[in-house]
């Protein structure tokens, strides 16, 4: 990536964030390169990439201008305007309106049509965009296992797309696959937690998505239910969370790391012994371990 040129600020904050790929990534896309081919580039996976994104959004290195709408308001659409725009059976809005149709299962109202209108005239979306968009919502909603969307849903995700400039088929592509991965490991982790006779309520679910955006293995995330249940006596997300940015904040994300990286200063038993106390990630000394295996032998003759 030859002749990139970062202000002090940028080299500041690049140093600090502790996330290589989101320096390599940032680096990327500061030689102007495209970042619809950053994923094959850089040789990351989905997971990876939306780490890195995300940090870079929290370093304020990573800008998503929201793209002006052609008019200050939506229009109101007549319809003559519908019939204008399905004049012709192989018009792309014709089109759209089969797809649209045949994806939610019924025949949409007049004001469902003025609305998916709206989402190419003056959202500006490309209409096979809009398609990729209704597969996603319909896809979504199927594994949550609840109703195929509303058009109103379909259209508040819409206008999410556009502020996000994910307006061509190669950014939409990435993002939907991006989003469904992400599901995919939140219903693994779901059933991991045991939470299976039950939905995820919305916090839940963003506790579960933070994890794994960043970067946490399914097994550290277990590592840290089993260590969140022994010291609590069950499932407490606050206090979950807390062990897993703390090992966040180490670049700890898989269990050999863990096991490695996750060890208290030389203090921490002098501090137990002091205070009365234990944390959850403390380790034993010498001498604690010996009286463990004391007690245990005394058990095991009586």
């Amino acid at each position: 990536m030859q002749g990139v040129t970062l202000t002090s600020e940028e080299l500041r904050k690049l140093l600090s964030c502790g996330c290589p790929d989101a320096v390599a990534l940032y680096l990327y896309r500061k030689a102007g390169n495209p970042l619809e081919t950053a994923l094959d580039a850089l040789h990351y996976t989905v997971t990876q990439m939306v780490a890195a994104t995300d940090c870079l959004r929290q370093l304020g290195l990573w800008d998503t201008p929201a793209k002006v709408p052609p008019q200050p308001e939506r229009p109101t659409y007549t319809d003559n305007d519908l019939r204008e725009a399905m004049r012709s059976n192989r018009s792309k809005f014709s089109k759209l309106v089969g797809e649209a149709q045949r994806r939610l299962g019924r025949t949409l109202s007049t004001e469902e049509l003025k609305t998916l209108l709206s989402l190419t005239d003056y959202l500006g979306l490309p209409t096979d965009v809009i398609g990729l968009l209704l597969s996603y919502c319909v896809e979504r909603n199927r594994r949550r296992d609840v109703r195929p969307p509303s058009m109103r849903a379909i259209e508040k995700e819409a206008y999410r797309w556009a502020d996000e400039n994910i307006d061509n088929l190669e950014t939409a592509s990435y993002y939907v696959q991006t989003q469904l991965q992400i599901h995919t490991r939140v219903q693994q982790l779901r059933l991991l937690l045991q939470i299976d006779q039950r939905r995820l309520t919305q916090a839940e679910e963003q506790y579960l998505t933070g994890w794994i955006k960043m970067g946490f293995s399914n097994a550290a995330i277990q590592l840290a239910y089993e260590r969140t249940c022994v010291s609590t006596g069950g499932l407490k997300w606050a206090y979950m969370n807390s062990i897993l940015k703390s090992w966040h904040e180490k670049n700890l994300h898989t269990p050999q790391e863990i096991a490695l990286g996750d060890t208290p200063p030389e203090s921490s038993s002098a501090r137990r012994v002091s205070k009365g106390y234990q944390h959850h990630n403390d380790t034993l000394s010498a001498e604690e371990k010996a009286a463990v295996a004391s007690a245990l032998a005394e058990g095991q003759e009586g």
